[in-house]
């Protein structure tokens, strides 16, 4: 195994990006129709009240709530997701160091709005030093850094990071759970994981916080129902994963005694289940204390309308497009095509249970092909059309995609609009500018 050499400062580097300011005084007051496209808008009013219905969710649950930011990237959205109307949280997941960079460095820990950070992805040996810096600077805040771990040489390697230091640490960590998504995790009922429960109570350099499962193929959901089924699978794996524990600890002479795990549940889908009548029908008994998290939900695209969980109505984003051309009874059984300026970079190829790429807001067409950086829009209604059912070259369109979060990557920043203004969402009223980079 190779050595582990502590490092004297962070070796990532924080990317130059847009200056706020100047694109909100570049931008702030045009309508929609003068944007340069394709672009992503984002309605900050049904951002909002998204992260308020979470809330309600968590407290209608009894659990805490992580806001998972990847999503978005912003401080600004950020901010919205842990303080609404109804509550606010403190802790966060982050996919990336850099967007914990990016949080410390926008001022959310100094203020005391962001207090816990978990880096969501299990450790790996060459993000441990950049993980330690960051801890080291929240820690000047009285703010918690924590990690994923799912097997023992993650372990080692922060054994051996941590020898090197005169004051070695215990590391906050979740166990990952695998709760049948089969991406990250090991199943709780495995003798691979009571393993790796045997190794991390005996790390010295390793305090266990709790066990954290993500239902992402609950994303096949197309019901409430249904997606209750993911939610339950859910606890009862971490609820597992925790018993187990418990009767591990309670066999160990000595043992301390410790706070109650954490259970962090959830995905977009089944923290939307998380609601008052499926926690009435909650029967088990938890061996922890519930924490939900969620990542999406302040979006919203058409994987998740596919779920039947939302309605268009809450899908706070969408992306601008204009029709660049138009092919009269060129589609399927003589419908008519057209052409936008939008490909597979600005909507991605995420695909979903809705078949195409995207599809245009209050009109019946839908983005079926996709190029690197155009899109053949196609007709939804073949017959008896009105004038509304056609298109127009130069005509711009808003279209909504598969997968909110690998749409928003591809932007330099976000146009913000507010449907709750005197301008009902056609005015640009702010622009975020997201983090980029890992």
């Amino acid at each position: 195994m190779s050595v582990v050499t502590v490092q004297t400062k962070t070796p990532f580097h924080i990317s130059a990006k847009p200056e706020k300011q100047e694109l909100v005084d570049e931008y702030k007051g045009k309508p929609l129709h003068a944007i340069r496209t394709p672009a992503v808008v984002i309605d900050r009013a049904l951002f909002a009240k998204n992260c308020a219905l979470m809330h309600e969710n968590a407290k209608q649950w009894g659990a805490t709530f992580r806001a998972h930011v990847k999503s978005h990237k912003t401080s600004e959205g950020t901010r919205l997701q842990l303080v609404s109307l109804v509550d606010q949280t403190h802790a966060i997941v982050v996919s990336t160091v850099m967007e914990a960079c990016e949080v410390i460095r926008d001022g959310l820990v100094a203020d005391g709005t962001v207090k816990d950070i978990l880096y969501g992805l299990p450790v790996a040996l060459n993000k441990v030093q950049d993980l330690s810096s960051l801890w080291e600077e929240i820690a000047a805040f009285d703010a918690h850094l924590r990690i994923l771990i799912d097997h023992p040489d993650q372990i080692r390697f922060l054994e051996i990071f941590e020898k090197q230091r005169p004051n070695p640490r215990r590391w906050s960590v979740f166990v990952k759970v695998d709760c049948g998504h089969k991406r990250a995790g090991l199943e709780p009922s495995s003798q691979l994981f009571e393993n790796l429960l045997m190794a991390l109570f005996c790390s010295p350099v390793i305090s266990v916080y709790g066990f954290y499962s993500h239902g992402g193929h609950s994303y096949g959901s197309k019901s409430m129902p249904e997606a209750a089924v993911y939610l339950t699978k859910e606890i009862e794996s971490v609820n597992q994963a925790a018993g187990l524990a418990l009767s591990i600890l309670a066999g160990t002479p000595n043992a301390p005694p410790r706070e109650p795990f954490v259970l962090a549940i959830g995905s977009t889908p089944t923290a939307h289940a998380a609601t008052a009548e499926t926690r009435a029908r909650l029967a088990t008994h938890l061996n922890g204390r519930l924490e939900i998290h969620a990542g999406n939900y302040p979006l919203l695209d058409l994987q998740q309308l596919h779920t039947g969980l939302v309605d268009t109505n809450r899908v706070a984003q969408r992306v601008l497009a204009t029709v660049i051309s138009y092919y009269p009874g060129r589609g399927e059984g003589g419908t008519d095509e057209a052409l936008c300026d939008a490909g597979s970079i600005a909507l991605s190829k995420d695909t979903g249970p809705i078949d195409g790429f995207g599809e245009v807001v209050g009109r019946p067409w839908r983005l079926s092909r996709i190029s690197q950086e155009h899109g053949v829009l196609t007709q939804l209604r073949p017959a008896r059309q009105t004038a509304r059912d056609k298109l127009q070259v130069g005509e711009i369109i808003q279209v909504v995609g598969q997968h909110a979060c690998l749409i928003l990557a591809a932007y330099p920043w976000y146009y913000v609009v507010d449907s709750d203004m005197p301008s009902k969402g056609e005015m640009v009223e702010d622009v975020w500018v997201p983090w980029k980079g890992w």
